[in-house]
């Protein structure tokens, strides 16, 4: 909550008149050895959807020491203002805070006889997501122009609607929510001073968004069982689509074609494909799907040397404990999965963990079936992605807690996430399914997945804001 000193609003130090804000920006900084400065270009939906707007401000947080050091030298690109907050402020808020609690409760993650524990720590640490919060309040207020429309992202920034209303009253304020929203039982897992701060930053805002209608639902109930309703915020769903005609175009440049042959050896000849690409966030699912492919194997031997699991995982918040733990348990399992089945011209599951997206792209190519079971997931785009990029079509076997589920689920094969014996027998059935039914399936879920493309389902936003 802002202070009740808070200054006045600070007259406008620009004119921009679009503004985004998020926790990471669309460009990162490595700072070399001989103190060189690097810039890396950032991808993503929200990147992709930024490009339909010319006149734009993105306000984002320095992330490390090279991004650190180019606010200093006063280094950066037009169109982008990076905060140099407290490193110590920001660890706080990001890992303390945002991914070990507000991702946590929006994913259902808790093993709640032991954990959440709110204590003197977590309120130490909630001082410093408040400051986070107004740090990019601030400079908001001080970078809009007269009546501008502001979009805040994300469960990081989830005060920053309510302490830009009262600092600057003149702007239109949107905030969207990349993640699920958790039911009103387990959000109030959170202290009650808590939660209510939570839904009151979010309705500072004009307009609050959700990728789909459940999510804005569970919001709703939130606000009307806590607060009383929702006040004059109004609710709106946009569910981000893929960008279809950047990933068909990607896929059959050179890199891929090469990740592809490499591929197509480790698989081996006539053999099938199960291909999932996540980071190994716990929501991902990864290991119940590792066994799910054990399952397979078990239940239906016939599918030995038969088929092949590329499993991309990559590392996710490796500064986080549990986060390292889980990684390490989907190397180990497929590891013993190997050692169990595999034979001297098979090998059962193809993992790698370092990032390479020309690798993912190779592989959505090459899948005869597509495995995302995440337990929960805000929207998941690599089931949207696939499809676009399949080469010969490719069965969908699809959690029904991704968000993806409401658009895709008639043309998927739907599983609940926890059960694995059902997603084995998901998997049969995909691996079973006649071509014809694969093409049919894969056009369909291509429609569907590019229906709402990054910088449509940007400006669908803004002009959504705008409307009086």
């Amino acid at each position: 909550m802002v202070s009740e000193h808070a200054a006045p609003a600070p007259a406008p130090a620009s004119t921009a008149q679009v503004l985004v804000a998020s926790n990471r920006g669309p460009v990162s900084y490595t700072l070399g050895e001989d103190g060189k400065l690097d810039a890396k270009r950032g991808g993503g939906g929200l990147v992709s959807g930024l490009s339909a707007v010319d006149d734009k401000l993105w306000v984002c947080a320095a992330l490390g020491d090279g991004d650190r050091e180019a606010v200093r030298r006063g280094v950066g690109e037009a169109g982008v203002r990076m905060l140099d907050i407290d490193a110590g402020v920001h660890a706080d808020a990001y890992n303390g805070i945002a991914n070990s609690v507000l991702w946590f409760v929006h994913h259902l993650l808790y093993q709640t006889p032991v954990e959440p524990v709110f204590d003197a720590e977590f309120r130490r640490q909630w001082a410093s997501y408040e400051t986070y919060n107004r740090a990019f309040a601030e400079a908001l207020a001080e970078e809009a122009g007269p009546g501008a429309s502001v979009l805040v992202q994300d469960y990081h920034l989830a005060l920053v609607p309510g302490m830009l209303r009262e600092l600057r009253p003149d702007l239109r304020i949107g905030h969207f929510s990349h993640t699920p929203w958790a039911p009103v039982d387990y959000f109030r897992l959170l202290p009650d001073d808590i939660a209510e701060q939570l839904l009151r930053g979010i309705l500072g805002a004009d307009r609050a968004a959700f990728l789909t209608r459940r999510w804005a639902d569970a919001f709703i109930g939130c606000c009307t069982e806590i607060l009383g309703g929702t006040g004059r915020t109004r609710i709106g769903v946009h569910g981000l689509g893929a960008d279809a005609d950047f990933l068909r175009r990607r896929s059959h440049e050179a890199d891929v074609d090469e990740r592809m042959a490499a591929l197509r050896e480790q698989v081996g000849e006539g053999r099938k494909t199960i291909v999932r690409v996540d980071r190994t966030e716990l929501s991902k699912n990864i290991v119940r799907g590792l066994h799910a492919y054990r399952a397979l194997l078990d239940a239906h031997p016939e599918w030995r040397e038969r088929v092949v699991h590329i499993a991309f995982a990559y590392p996710s918040r490796q500064d986080l404990a549990v986060y390292r733990d889980y990684t390490a348990a989907v190397q180990t399992l497929a590891t013993e999965i190997n050692g169990a089945y595999g034979t001297e011209s098979w090998t059962p599951v193809v993992l790698h963990v370092k990032d390479d997206f020309a690798r993912s792209l190779a592989a959505y190519r090459l899948a005869d079936v597509a495995l995302v079971n995440p337990i929960r997931d805000g929207m998941n785009l690599v089931a949207k992605e696939v499809p676009v990029v399949s080469d010969h079509g490719c069965a969908l076997v699809l959690s029904r807690e991704a968000g993806a589920y409401e658009e895709l689920g008639e043309d998927a094969i739907v599983v609940n996430p926890y059960d694995v014996t059902g997603t084995a027998e998901a998997l049969h059935e995909a691996l079973t399914m006649s071509g014809d039914e694969r093409s049919g399936r894969t056009k369909r879920l291509a429609e569907a997945a590019t229906a709402l493309p990054p910088q449509q389902w940007f400006l669908d936003q803004l002009e959504a804001l705008r409307q009086e």
